[in-house]
């Protein structure tokens, strides 16, 4: 049995746009201003948790905000990545950028914490849809040989939106309204929308088979007890009966959509693509860089504000050598890819560079200079843009064009599930490290007040000098040891990049 889908073909453009450069620019613009707008959403709202907290109330329940979001987005993008094969994706992509502003929109307008939340559900759904379709279409405006390089491009704009989407919301939040963090993509979103109506091509198909719906449904329940493991994890206790419960359900369900699956018409997940070692491995790869990517882009601004006292504008500047290795190496890389051959050793070279970048980042400390951790930033930031894009890139060019949407969704789902268990074990490590060292200083005589939040640095700069330097050393190893554990995933990216290169290889 074959473990490799035909490649699409190649030989002919296979849309108009392929042979206008100006109408290919224009097309690129609106999906990057997409892509920028629901990369934006997944982080923006972290630093105005607290003030939403404090408007609309309900704190013990103010993690759904983010939670609902990461949770309808990535429940959905198998079924939009199918749907945009069956029935044409230009009008699927219109719809899920409409309903993403309608509902950043009714975000704004929240006058309680459920309907922020609902609001923020529905916003997930449409914000989902936008990247996976998205995705999607440059499969469908350039050629195979082409892909890598515009795909480059929107990974870019993805890691780039991934540091900045924290400090924008901080800045909103600050300086006018958390509701700014929602409104502002309104006129951004539908200057993006009548653009992309206009300039991306009509290439709509007719559906000549029952949607899946057993399948979809599936595929949701999977990614929903996934990320409610990995949101919640934490909170009820990751030995809990709530959390065994969901990991049961998640491989239950898991089982039973392989079946399910074969006998569809027409599958959410080709089961021809299930047994694709390309899109297997390339989905793990994702997988494993996406817990890496984001343990980084979302814990170092931390280390810096905790440890090195700098605002939260600051640690965005402080992370300009990592944003520049990640734009700098994305672009490369994305062009590399058109050079026969060259996927495989790309991929192993990104994997390899996020294990250094991580050993790096796992020897910092209370003291290390801003020169060094520059360094450190532009290694790991350069690790982190070499792969997500190619590894999406390879497997869109080992399908065939009608699977190209369903291809990209098993790719996004499966980084956006890396993202969410990165976020989860990371944060649980760095919790579990700082209690462990605080006991110690304890036990040396240090007081400590218990429960102190070091994130809070007004509190932490009221402590005696002894317990404050107490303090940022523990949150400084403990951010360390995380990084430590979590090169244990970039090592296994890393294996399976050259699993996935000798198979490419021996494919070609």
């Amino acid at each position: 049995m074959s473990t490799a889908l035909a490649p699409a073909p190649e030989a002919a453009p296979h849309t108009p746009l392929e042979r206008d450069r100006p109408g290919v620019t224009a097309a690129m613009s609106a999906l990057v201003l997409a892509v920028l707008l629901a990369s934006l959403d997944q982080t923006i709202v972290s630093t105005a948790l607290p003030r939403i907290a404090s408007d609309l109330g309900g704190f013990a329940n103010i993690g759904w905000v983010s939670a609902a979001y990461l949770l309808a987005s990535t429940a959905v993008t198998p079924l939009w990545g199918k749907l945009g094969d069956m029935v044409g994706r230009k009008r699927l992509y219109l719809s899920a950028t409409a309903l993403f502003l309608a509902a950043s929109a009714a975000c704004g307008l929240a006058q309680n914490l459920p309907q922020l939340i609902a609001a923020r559900a529905v916003q997930g759904v449409g914000g989902g849809g936008m990247i996976v379709l998205t995705f999607a279409l440059v499969g469908d405006i350039v050629a195979p040989a082409e892909r890598g390089r515009y795909q480059g491009m929107f990974g870019s704009v993805y890691g780039v939106a991934s540091i900045i989407g924290p400090l924008l919301g901080g800045v909103f939040t600050d300086d006018l309204s958390w509701r700014w963090a929602f409104l502002i993509n309104l006129p951004v979103g539908v200057v993006a929308l009548l653009l992309a109506a206009r300039v991306l091509p009509n290439a709509a198909r007719t559906a000549t088979a029952r949607i899946d719906y057993a399948g979809a449904t599936l595929l949701a329940s999977i990614a929903t007890a996934l990320v409610l493991v990995t949101s919640f994890g934490e909170r009820w206790g990751w030995g809990s009966a709530r959390i065994a419960g969901l990991i049961f359900v998640a491989v239950a369900l898991s089982a039973l959509l392989v079946p399910v699956e074969r006998h569809a018409s027409a599958p959410i997940l080709p089961p021809a693509m299930l047994r694709s070692r390309t899109v297997v491995l390339g989905s793990l790869i994702g997988f494993a860089a996406n817990v890496a990517m984001f343990s980084v882009l979302i814990y170092l601004p931390s280390y810096l504000q905790v440890v090195h006292g700098v605002s939260a504008t600051l640690s965005g500047v402080h992370l300009l050598p990592l944003v520049g290795g990640l734009v700098v190496s994305q672009t490369l890389a994305g062009r590399q890819t058109a050079r026969p051959g060259r996927v495989g050793v790309i991929l192993i070279a990104g994997m390899a560079l996020n294990v250094v970048g991580l050993l790096l980042l796992a020897t910092i400390g209370a003291g290390t200079s801003a020169l060094v951790l520059s360094a450190y930033f532009l290694v790991i930031g350069a690790g982190i843009g070499m792969v997500p894009m190619v590894v999406l890139t390879a497997v869109q060019n080992s399908v065939p064009a009608a699977d190209i949407g369903a291809a990209s969704a098993a790719v996004t789902f499966a980084r956006s599930t890396g993202a969410a268990f990165g976020v989860a074990i990371f944060g649980t490590l760095l919790n579990a490290g700082l209690a462990d060292r605080l006991r110690d200083a304890a036990h040396r005589g240090i007081h400590v007040p218990s429960g102190i939040d070091p994130t809070q640095t007004d509190t932490v700069d009221s402590l005696p000098p002894t317990a404050r330097q107490a303090v940022l050393d523990a949150f400084a190893h403990a951010t360390a040891t995380g990084f430590l554990w979590i090169t244990a995933f970039a090592i296994a990216g890393t294996l399976l990049a050259l699993i996935l290169t000798a198979h490419l290889r021996r494919s070609n």
